[in-house]
């Protein structure tokens, strides 16, 4: 059974998540519609199921939605994987979006680190600001306990650069996710 669910409340926001790495429904409610574009694509292309429901100070701004968001994420997926066993682990992963590309690379080690190499042409799009990108990718890979890479090698509109991003950063992931053997894919015999 790969599936967690997560509940996370803090004075700013009040987080239902739950994901299956197997599959299922997807259901993305943030109250930010590009934010909520962005997550029914990543969980389409990973192949997960995804219901969050999530409710933030937007009248503030969605900074703190999405990295919580991001936060609760990467805890269901880090609860869902148990000990690892047989994943594949390691993924590298190309997304062209129009005249955008995007890659992402991934290595479910137990070691959170991010490296993002990502310039947005554009601040805001819609009411998200571009930067949020960032922010989520921190969150999950950091709450997740995974490397993750990510970089748009190029392209000029910041809606096709972040579609790109995490559709790259899905497709990593369900690769990564996928169960391939029977032991653990570490020399350490532990991740």
């Amino acid at each position: 059974m790969r599936r967690a669910e997560v509940i996370r409340r803090t004075k700013e926001t009040d987080i239902r998540l739950a994901v299956n790495l197997d599959g299922g429904p997807v259901e993305v409610s943030t109250g930010i519609g590009f934010f909520d574009h962005m997550l029914q694509s990543f969980a389409f292309h990973a192949g997960f199921g995804l219901k969050a429901e999530v409710k933030g100070d937007t009248h503030v701004d969605a900074h703190h939605t999405v990295e919580d968001t991001g936060i609760a994420l990467g805890q269901a997926l880090r609860e869902a994987l148990g000990e690892k066993i047989g994943i594949a682990r390691f993924s590298c992963e190309h997304v062209p979006m129009d005249e955008a590309l995007a890659r992402a690379a991934v290595d479910i080690s137990g070691r959170p680190f991010l490296r993002f190499d990502a310039e947005f042409p554009q601040a805001m799009i819609g009411a998200f600001d571009s930067c949020l990108t960032e922010e989520f990718m921190r969150a999950l890979c950091f709450n997740g306990m995974f490397t993750l890479h990510l970089s748009v090698l190029y392209g000029n509109n910041a809606h096709h650069m972040t579609e790109a991003l995490f559709k790259a950063c899905a497709l990593a992931l369900k690769r990564a996710f996928s169960v391939e053997g029977d032991g653990v894919p570490s020399t350490k015999g532990v991740l």
